[in-house]
């Protein structure tokens, strides 16, 4: 599975629970899949990889937001992503505005890494690709 690390100063020395799937915001009536995209291309600057997708459907995260994700086999180069960024106020109250990359790095993992690296709201998406992989098709 192809995990990034969230950037900016709060994640930075963070490794456990600090990975997520290539996300982002949305609103109708733009759809959920070409959002997908967009954020993926957005994120790691390149566009997503093409070919037959496995929806995995939806979860609300602890902050509230609602992730749908999709899976999409590739052999995608992480040497190649090029990170977009965001600016925020660091350190907190100094009045300094740094930017950041969204995401500081990206990795393909192994289910055991990626249960570990992801943040708690999204294992939830391991599960059902693994169940989804397993079931005959």
């Amino acid at each position: 599975m192809l995990l990034a690390h969230m950037g900016g100063p709060l994640w930075e020395r963070r490794e456990a629970a600090a990975w997520s799937v290539p996300k982002g915001e949305y609103v109708p009536p733009e759809e959920a899949w070409d959002a997908a995209r967009r954020e993926f291309a957005e994120e790691l600057g390149m566009p997503p990889p093409d070919g037959p997708c496995l929806a995995l459907g939806e979860a609300r995260q602890p902050s509230g937001k609602v992730v749908t994700v999709w899976a999409v086999e590739s052999d995608l180069d992480p040497e190649r992503i090029v990170p977009g960024t965001f600016e925020m106020e660091w350190p907190r109250g100094s009045g300094y505005t740094g930017t950041f990359p969204e995401i500081d790095r990206v990795a393909w993992c192994t289910p055991q890494q990626a249960h570990e690296r992801l943040v708690a709201g999204q294992r939830v998406f391991l599960e059902r690709l693994a169940r989804a992989l397993a079931s005959p098709a």
